[in-house]
């Protein structure tokens, strides 16, 4: 029988190891994505994908950005196309910031690739193995909690 403690030392290699995977993954999925757009801009595109139009200072809230400094990336993707400003139809004065078709597309094509790349991993599994994984990551997630959206924004995912 294995130590207890062994065997966390051995069951935290093997998430490490699973999550450098997952992270060439990710990387694999933006890679073509930072070619149009920097970083932070799709950081910008991701949240907005999630939440819909936001106003200015709530999405510079959600990014961690000062207003000045998201005004002028704002301006910078506006004129890229990938996101506008539109204003609410309750309130004109209320400026919201929105995915264009194209900035949705740039995510989705994104997202698209992540799922097909993992999809493609699995694949090599047999059934028994690909549902030892479902539920291996299924209990990861649930013993790790919901992770923030800060700390996801941080690498645009």
């Amino acid at each position: 029988m294995i130590p207890a403690e062994d065997f966390d030392a051995r069951a935290a290699d093997a998430a490490l190891t699973a999550s450098r995977a997952l992270m060439g993954v990710v990387a694999r999925s933006v890679a073509n994505v930072l070619e149009v757009v920097t970083l932070p801009q799709f950081r910008v595109l991701v949240v907005l994908d999630n939440s819909g139009p936001l106003r200015m200072g709530v999405l510079g809230e959600a990014i961690g950005v000062l207003p000045s400094t998201l005004s002028r990336a704002i301006d910078r993707i506006v004129e890229a196309g990938w996101v506008r400003r539109t204003t609410r139809p309750t309130s004109r004065r209320e400026v919201l910031i929105e995915l264009t078709p194209a900035g949705q597309n740039l995510v989705t094509h994104a997202l698209e690739q992540r799922r097909d790349n993992i999809a493609e991993i699995l694949s090599v599994l047999s059934p028994d193995q690909k549902s030892a994984i479902v539920s291996a990551f299924e209990l990861f997630a649930g013993a790790a909690g919901e992770t923030s959206s800060e700390d996801l924004l941080i690498l645009g995912i």
